[in-house]
């Protein structure tokens, strides 16, 4: 079959590169399922150039979500069938024409969410949700977090908007403003225009802000962490600035602030199976629904790897980039 492997790690437009793989057998408890569209993910493209927090024996096939046909069983497993249509995240090898993943863990798809939705419905999405019970605050709080154009932020917007909580969304281009608007998302300011802490102010009308979600990383951090209210909670979620928290020590002591920081994957692990069906559910429920809408910036098919990671990594995108067979 065909998938897009690396042989080594490095700036993935660079390594990444389509070849010839074996299929992979279902075992006990697993399902095989023929990719329809696949996601490319900012951790997808740091796991390829060996930055993230585990690394991949190599070659390795890229890629952690997908949707697709169920077309093979492993033993054992019930309650799915072949033919049918299924969404599964934290995949290892999700960009290639099959993939193998736990029967447990895949999401069946009504037919109310498309191909694209589907493709990219999981990951990002869940983050937000639980990123949300992991701050832990509640109807008519307030939170603000930065990097809101990404993937994760937009839709904590809509999910928190869904559970009566108040976001305040910063972006770092005028543009941005706009873009998140067109998605229904208020409360937004730019950050390239002077004075945009005291439009937060205004914005909450003086109400304490509970919690901040800094994807950026550097002074961003600190600039969240001076609007913060007595109390409240930073939550480090990523860095795209590539630095290191800048956080005042007098707001850290004065404000009893928390700094914690935030990885999905580590969370599903310890995870009751319980809370876990709870998130999916409601998770389905928004996206089926349209209170959460997930975008695409562009469908590529495998033989353009190189040409689709550049575009994934490409600033100013407003939607995921897919990939197809």
């Amino acid at each position: 079959m065909r998938s897009a492997i690396h042989a080594t790690f490095g700036k993935p437009d660079h390594v990444l590169e389509l070849a010839e793989s074996p299929v992979p057998e279902p075992g006990p408890g697993e399902i095989r399922v023929r990719m329809g569209l696949a996601a490319i993910h900012n951790h997808d493209l740091i796991t390829v150039a060996g930055l993230y927090g585990h690394k991949p024996a190599l070659p390795a096939i890229g890629g952690s979500e997908a949707m697709g046909i169920v077309e093979k069983l492993g033993d054992g497993v019930e309650g799915l069938a072949l033919g049918q249509r299924v969404a599964a995240s934290g995949l290892s090898g999700a960009w290639a024409e099959s993939f193998v993943a736990s029967a447990a863990s895949v999401v069946p798809l009504p037919d109310g969410i498309d191909d694209e939705t589907a493709a990219q419905m999981i990951a990002m999405p869940l983050s937000a949700l639980v990123l949300l019970d992991y701050v832990g605050i509640g109807e008519d709080q307030w939170l603000i977090q930065n990097a809101a154009t990404g993937a994760v932020a937009k839709v904590l917007a809509m999910i928190a908007a869904s559970r009566g909580i108040n976001v305040v969304n910063v972006v770092r281009r005028n543009e941005g403003v706009e873009e998140l608007k067109a998605l229904g998302i208020g409360n937004t300011v730019s950050s390239a225009t002077p004075g945009w802490q005291d439009a937060v102010r205004a914005m909450t009308s003086g109400a304490p802000i509970a919690a901040a979600v800094d994807g950026v990383g550097g002074p961003s951090a600190g600039e969240l962490m001076s609007l913060l209210g007595e109390g409240a909670t930073l939550v480090s979620f990523g860095a795209m600035s590539g630095k290191s928290l800048e956080i005042s020590g007098g707001d850290l002591i004065f404000k009893q602030a928390v700094v914690k920081g935030f990885w999905l994957s580590k969370i599903m692990r310890t995870a009751k199976p319980q809370d876990i069906s709870r998130w999916m559910s409601e998770l389905v429920r928004l996206v089926a629904s349209g209170a959460v809408k997930l975008q695409t910036g562009g469908i590529y098919p495998l033989d353009r790897i190189a040409e689709a990671a550049a575009a994934s990594a490409a600033p100013g995108r407003s939607g995921k980039i897919l990939l197809r067979p």
